[in-house]
């Protein structure tokens, strides 16, 4: 499941101003900078997009489209759509890739810096954040050794403090 992101305005995981008019996506996972295939099942029309910024974080689903990128393939108006996606990535070197946990969207800033305490109490050495977004509080660990395996035990850990409050693996590179 693919949906499409907010105004314009913020940074995205890239250190680039995101843009709603340009041809971009947010991936959890796929690395900054792949270019990927996005095609709407329900009518099989596609768009080639970028890969800038990290999310979505809604449960279910794989891709934030910009506005432009939506409108383009008839996902603007439905919101979100059933979408295949074909990555294409540059033939460099492969970069180890370094893993995080975010979770949020906390509805008070103290919920969100909470969490933040805990998380810095438990995972000494681990850089903790906490951020103000458009949809509410956020949080994001960043392990020790950024491995998959470590963050994934932190995601564990954290479960579900509130329905709406799913962590989140996201690679940062």
């Amino acid at each position: 499941m693919a949906s499409w992101y907010g105004p314009s305005g913020h940074r995205a995981a890239d250190g680039s101003a995101y843009d709603g008019t340009g041809m971009t996506a947010a991936h959890k996972t796929l690395p900054l900078g792949s270019v990927v295939r996005v095609t709407n099942l329900a009518n099989g029309e596609s768009i080639m997009v970028r890969i800038t910024d990290r999310g979505p974080f809604s449960h279910g689903r794989v891709l934030d489209l910009s506005e432009s990128a939506a409108k383009k393939i008839d996902l603007y108006r439905m919101g979100v759509a059933q979408v295949r996606i074909e990555a294409f990535t540059k033939s460099t070197p492969t970069v180890e890739a370094k893993w995080c946990v975010q979770t949020g969207a906390f509805p008070t800033e103290q919920d969100a810096l909470d969490l933040k305490s805990a998380l810095a109490r438990r995972y000494v050495g681990s850089k903790v954040i906490e951020f103000a977004s458009a949809t509410g509080y956020w949080v994001r660990i960043d392990p020790v050794r950024h491995d998959r395996t470590e963050a994934t035990a932190i995601k564990d850990w954290i479960g579900t403090p509130l329905p709406q409050v799913v962590p989140y693996l996201v690679r940062v590179n």
